[in-house]
């Protein structure tokens, strides 16, 4: 009865983190380039009472043994990077990527981050940057004469400048992509840093060598499928009530037997 309060005590704990996770994916419903993530668990150590294959008798074994496990734990909030909805803005600075790839943002410390958030603005210089001031990299400036900006599928950028009648190409944006993009460690602002588990980047033009192509005047949206979110999120919770029940369970028993001298 003991093992038991402690066994559904690690059941809820897991569903409350379960929960945690859900509750990120449907605040995030609207984020641009955010990817859901999923929650993996694990079971524990099994306490074993008999083990399979020992003798019961002469010239025979035990064809199974007798174990009782001792709960679960979270073990791993897996990102899902499937390709969000595009939803049209117009504006040629809002970028989306159709397929694999990530945008490559400089950080103030001089690090690169990586993002799938292609809402991108000029700073005060001419720079494209984030919504944060981070700038793209490669740095890309915007002549402040520029006219009628465009943005290529392949990641060329092009404007007329000045009085020019003809466009003038004025930067390229290169993407990067990782061998295991759920090992890349996101660090809010819709930012990613890469990781031991993440690999190395591997930087080029986008629509060459599996990077994805950029679709210019459309932002991508967030993936979390929120009918899917909810259903997850009633999952949880009878998951966590069943647990909370079997505490109940065992702590009326163990009732039961203070109750036997009286």
């Amino acid at each position: 009865m003991i093992r038991a309060l402690h066994t559904s005590a690690s059941g809820m704990r897991a569903q409350q983190m379960n929960i945690d996770v859900i509750s990120n994916n449907l605040s995030n419903v609207n984020t641009s380039g955010y990817k859901k993530s999923v929650m993996g668990f694990q079971d524990l150590l099994y306490q074993n009472l008999r083990h399979a294959g020992v003798a019961s008798a002469e010239g025979t074994q035990t064809p199974v043994g007798l174990q009782v496990g001792l709960g679960t734990r979270p073990v791993s909030s897996n990102k899902l990077y499937s390709q969000g909805v595009l939803m049209q803005t117009e504006n040629p600075l809002d970028l989306a990527i159709e397929g694999d790839g990530f945008f490559q943002i400089t950080m103030p410390d001089g690090s690169i981050a990586y993002s799938r958030d292609g809402s991108f603005k000029i700073d005060g210089e001419g720079n494209i940057v984030t919504s944060d001031g981070f700038k793209l990299e490669p740095s890309i400036a915007i002549p402040a004469d520029a006219r009628a900006i465009s943005v290529g599928m392949d990641g060329t950028i092009t404007a007329f400048v000045g009085s020019a009648t003809e466009p003038e190409e004025i930067g390229k944006i290169t993407l990067a992509r990782f061998a295991n993009s759920a090992g890349l460690v996101s660090t809010g602002k819709n930012l990613m840093k890469e990781s031991p588990a993440s690999g190395s980047p591997l930087v080029g033009n986008p629509g060459e060598e599996g990077m994805g192509s950029i679709s210019s005047g459309f932002l991508e949206m967030s993936n979390v499928d929120v009918v899917k979110e909810m259903v997850d999120m009633i999952r949880a919770q009878r998951a966590y009530q069943i647990n909370s029940r079997v505490i109940k369970g065992a702590d009326e028993m163990m009732q039961t037997v203070a109750d036997i001298k009286r």
